[in-house]
Formats: structure tokens, sequence, C-alpha cells
């Protein structure tokens, strides 16, 4: 494991919450109008910076179900292997870093945020931004002063991983950040321990550019389709396998999650009711324990249907950590709510919820999973075939993970090895 438990918190903050940063459209909330309007009755104007990856794709999809505005600005990479090029938005290709180009290696791509500024010049405005990329303070200061006499609104897609501590149940968005030393350093660091506060650097950055303007959303960990990480998919795909199913810790033990669909949402319906500031976004609303998620995934994964019933066995934390688990990596999303994490997935989601953040049950979110499951195999096995071939010849082609396996969770083998030790002790006492 991780030298100190706040150094795992702080990677597996990391890796839950914007790095990997779709689905179909969620459920409007009722009594809500498919698309809200600006003054002269026109739809609203969005440009997303990003936009193809994993919550960008569910921010276009509902965006694009209520008719909306929208302009995409990235290097236009990601969408090619996503496949998440979508039709009838406008494009704009650049590179968040205003020194870049777009191909960095192709100095006749475009510059930075040069297309941007072209149609700033001519007069473009949109009554929102909605920044899902933006991880160091300069590049976020650079779009956020260009826009702000463009924009009404700079929506900030920022993490939980801000905040200094977890050890607190209950803290709001009041809780103090975390700090680094350099706040200028452009990477993140020894066990991705500049994360959090970067992303905390780029919160007031884009609050320094258009004060008073700016909506801050500090999501949890995001799950759902397009997850690139596998976190919590390998539990809905783990439960679907049959067989015997190792869990961690507790049932009544505390989880925090979101679909990204309902984060999507919530990010849209923020700029629809002009909400600003500060909001931590998890959920699900109204709490949630660890049992029911686990609950979840074996409803959807419809035990019996598969090659063996499923059958769960929950293992102890200390006994985990005694034989070497990494509690958050082997068994991803789960946390133990104690000591420095006892807080970690119990954070107040009071001021989101209050705005109108609403979202679906989990089992909702494990069917569709298992849905989209075998058509991602599919694309990872023909990206990792594409990128394969286009090496050059005389040259290694790149390493890739086998598409063919979970990206995250343990393996059948360790699973099997841990249950197998767990059943010894419990029959030696």
């Amino acid at each position: 494991m991780p030298t100190t438990r706040r150094e795992f918190l702080t990677a597996s903050a990391l890796a839950a919450a914007a790095l990997a940063a779709g689905g179909v459209p969620g459920a409007m909330a009722a009594g809500r109008p498919a698309g809200a309007r600006r003054p002269d009755g026109k739809p609203l104007r969005i440009l997303i910076l990003g936009g193809t990856g994993f919550l960008g794709p569910a921010i276009v999809e509902d965006a694009l179900a209520k008719h909306y505005d929208l302009t995409l600005f990235n290097r236009g990479k990601r969408e090619k292997v996503k496949g998440t090029d979508f039709e009838g938005v406008e494009k704009l290709l650049g590179n968040r870093d205003p020194q870049k180009h777009s191909e960095e290696k192709d100095p006749d791509s475009p510059l930075g945020l040069s297309q941007i500024e072209a149609l700033v010049k001519d007069g473009k405005k949109w009554d929102a931004v909605i920044d899902t990329s933006g991880y160091f303070p300069r590049h976020v200061k650079a779009s956020a002063e260009l826009l702000a006499k463009a924009a009404d609104q700079y929506m900030f897609i920022s993490t939980v991983s801000v905040y200094a501590a977890n050890d607190t149940p209950g803290a709001d968005e009041t809780a103090a950040v975390g700090t680094i030393p350099d706040p200028t350093v452009e990477n993140m660091g020894a066990n991705l321990g500049n994360y959090g506060p970067l992303k905390a650097l780029c919160e007031q950055a884009a609050e320094a550019a258009m004060p008073g303007r700016v909506t801050n959303i500090r999501p949890g960990f995001i799950v759902g389709v397009r997850d690139d990480t596998d976190r919590f998919t390998y539990w809905p795909v783990r439960a679907s396998q049959g067989g015997e199913m190792l869990v961690p810790g507790a049932a009544g033990d505390p989880i925090q999650i979101i679909d990204v669909r309902d984060l999507a949402r919530f990010i849209l319906r923020c700029i629809e009711d002009k909400h600003f500031g500060v909001m931590n976004a998890t959920g699900p609303v109204g709490g949630g324990t660890w049992g029911q998620v686990i609950d979840a995934c074996k409803a959807a994964a419809k035990p019996g249907e598969h090659d063996e019933r499923l059958t769960l066995t929950w293992v102890p934390n200390d006994f985990l950590v005694k034989n070497n688990v990494e509690i958050g990596g082997d068994l991803p999303i789960y946390i133990p709510p104690d000591g420095e994490a006892a807080g970690f997935h119990q954070r107040s989601i009071a001021k989101a919820t209050a705005a109108g953040l609403t979202t679906r049950p989990v089992v909702e979110t494990c069917r569709e999973i298992l849905a989209w499951w075998p058509k991602e195999l599919e694309r990872r096995a023909k990206v990792t075939k594409d990128m394969q071939a286009a090496a050059k010849p005389g040259t290694t082609p790149p390493a890739m993970p086998d598409p063919t396996k979970l990206r995250a969770g343990m393996s059948p083998e360790r699973e099997a090895e841990i249950l197998e030790a767990w059943k010894k002790e419990k029959a030696a006492k």
C-alpha cells in the first residue's frame, strides 16, 4: 500500500475524480422544461473545453437533447478512439496550453486557444463555458481571462480531492483545501499528490478572472458507461461472472458515487438556473451504503442466468490489509470509514441538493454498464489493434493494456487466493 493512508486517499481520489473525466441523457426532473432559453427565445449557447472523454459526452448528449447550441474545444484526438465525434456541434481545435499546438509536433496545427480567440474577436458569445479538462491553473487562467467578456458563466469541474483532509464526516464546502509549496508546478507529483491542490488553484484562477460568475463543481467518484478506468465497472462486471465474489468491509459502511449522467444533468441545471459558487456533487442523494451498492450489482447481474450463481463473501478490512490487499486499489471505490478516511465517503452535498441535484438508483447504473460492457470490450480491442498496426516499421508498438481484461480490481487468481486464506483463518479460530 502507499506509505500512508493520506497518500493512498490522495491517489484514490485522483483516479476516481477527473483524470478519467458518458452515457445517455438522464431523465429530467419532474416538471422541468426540455431546455432553457435565453431572453431572446433562442437556445442556450455553451462552450465545452473538452467534451469527448467520459463526463464531456454525457454533458453533450444531454445538451443536444435540449437542443442547446454547442461548441466543443479540444485537440481532436480522444473522440477518434472513444467514438464521441458528435454531429451537429461546432468544433474548435487547439490546446489548453496557449504555447502548444493541437498536434504538438505539427507547427501548422492550431496553436493554443487561437480558434476561440478568433471567435471572441468576431463577437461570439456564450451563456456558459464548461471546463472539464482544466488541471493546471495557468491553463485555466488563460481560458477564463480570454472568455471573461464572451461568457456569462464559467463552470469549472473540480474534485473532492481539493480538500486537505478527509477525516470529518459531513464536512462541507467550507473545509480547507490542500496546498503545495510551488503553485506553478505542472505535474501530478509523487502518488498524484499535486492533483487536488492544483485543482483548488484552478478554481481560484477561474474566480479571479470572472469574479462572482464561476461555478466550481466538486464531484466525488464518477461512475457509469464510458469510464476508461473500470473502477466501479469492476463490481457489476465481476458480479455478472458469478461464483464466489470477495467483498471488503461491512454492508453498512458509507459510500458516495454519482452516475456520470446525473452529474451532467446537474451541471446543465446549474447553468439553466444560474447557480454560482462551490458545490460538492456526489450521491446518492439521501445517503447510501456499500451493501446497497453490492446488492445493486447483484440485482443487475441477475445471478443464476450466468455460468455460476453468485455468492458474496464479506471479508474484514484488517484481514485484507494483513494480506497485502490494497483496499481502494485491488478492491476499488470502497474506502474504510475510519481514521483519516472517516469522512471520505461522507461529504455534505446539501448545497447541491438544494440547487437541484438528483441521482438515479445504483441498480440502473449497473444495468447500463453491463449492457455497454461487451461493446466496450470490442472497442478496446479495435483501438489496441489499430494503434499497434500504426506503429512505424522498425519501432516497438506502444504498450497497451490487455483489452480483454478489466483495468481495475482483483484478478480471478488473486481473489481466489485471498478467499482461500480467509476461509483457512476462520477455520483455525
